[in-house]
């Protein structure tokens, strides 16, 4: 049979990869000149080297990453008798001091509706780049809530190879009035609220730990100041180079992820990056810096990074159980490694620090 004969020699068969290009945020049109930079510095060491230097070799090689299990708390023992309920909290309280992160089964979130999270999410990030890039006129989410990329990048490694749709759960319940699908929008409530009577439950347990029986959480952490992220890190062609997410931690009290099984999730445990090893029952919990200041120090917020994938997109979930910005963090134990700060505050230093040193330093602006 001839070429011309053969249906599938036509150009239906680039539609999936035009699509996903046209999907895709132009990483390399907005930030052309990082690669062409970062090409010249490759050639320059290859000029300058002889055989034995290895130097830009190394520096291009993943490193290797020991893939491990984080602490896995299985929630339905708080339901049970006073000894294993108990036993469970201590659990939950370790883990957070010793790892700063955890991972939870049988958290009532049900496998049916993670799995329709991701199918939601997925259609929602198949949209055009344009359409997406207009996200107040075409899903009416709030403008600004789209985001791709390191605006602030001076170099590839702080470029984050990754969009996102960062969410005010406030913004959630409105958005199926126009121009969002009902069907992303009643998932993520559903979502939201569920994954909100976790993070509380999660945070209360972790305030008793400490002795305090506190309602500090349940009164600042409203539906109107937490936030909803659904990310995606699409296949990047020089994975060895720029990270999904660069090395950060997270501002808010506790974060709780549900990522597929794709993996590139790595966190710092005893000074090395291990990489975690996904769950699909599970839901990933990690500490974040207001409740390493509010602990004083006892609840640890760590580092943690996003690498890519040469071939592969993956999806993730995350919720931030955040104050209002006036909400003032001050240590429940004395005495306090940080002076008192809003969370404003907190989150301003934040972004000025980014944009005039191209990363976060967080905490250590606010010892006493």
């Amino acid at each position: 049979m001839g070429s011309e004969e053969n249906p599938r020699d036509s150009s239906l068969w680039l539609q999936p990869l035009i699509s996903i290009m046209d999907s895709d945020p132009p990483f390399h049109k907005a930030y052309k000149t990082l690669f062409d930079k970062t090409a010249d510095k490759a050639t320059a060491n290859r000029i300058n080297s002889n055989s034995n230097n290895k130097d830009h070799e190394d520096m291009l090689q993943l490193v290797i990453v020991k893939e491990c299990d984080l602490p896995l708390i299985d929630l339905r023992r708080l339901e049970l008798g006073e000894r294993e309920r108990e036993e469970c909290k201590s659990e939950i309280a370790r883990a957070s001091q010793e790892w700063g992160f955890f991972q939870v089964v049988n958290h009532g979130v049900s496998g049916r509706l993670l799995q329709k999270m991701k199918i939601e999410q997925e259609k929602v990030f198949k949209q055009s780049f344009d359409k997406k890039s207009q996200e107040d006129k075409h899903l009416n989410f709030s403008a600004g809530s789209y985001r791709w990329g390191t605006p602030s990048a001076t170099c590839l490694r702080q470029l984050a190879w990754s969009e996102a749709f960062h969410i005010p759960l406030k913004d959630i319940s409105t958005s199926s009035a126009a121009g969002l699908d009902y069907n992303l929008s009643s998932t993520m409530e559903q979502f939201a609220t569920t994954v909100s009577s976790l993070a509380l439950n999660l945070a209360e347990i972790l305030a008793e730990k400490l002795g305090h029986k506190s309602t500090f959480f349940q009164a600042n952490c409203l539906p109107s100041t937490c936030y909803l992220r659904l990310n995606r890190y699409p296949p990047c062609p020089i994975p060895s180079e720029v990270y999904g997410l660069m090395p950060h931690t997270d501002s808010d009290f506790l974060t709780i992820l549900h990522q597929d099984q794709v993996g590139g999730l790595q966190l710092v445990k005893d000074g090395r990056w291990i990489a975690v090893k996904p769950n699909p029952a599970a839901l990933i919990i990690n500490i974040g810096d207001l409740f390493q200041a509010w602990s004083n120090n006892v609840y640890k917020s760590v580092q943690h990074r996003v690498v890519t994938n040469l071939a592969v997109e993956r999806f993730s979930t995350a919720y931030f159980l955040c104050p209002s910005y006036e909400t003032v963090i001050q240590s429940c134990r004395e005495p306090s490694v940080y002076r008192k700060f809003s969370f404003g505050e907190y989150r301003r230093q934040v972004q000025e620090d980014v944009k005039m040193l191209g990363s976060k330093i967080g905490l250590p602006r606010f010892v006493v």
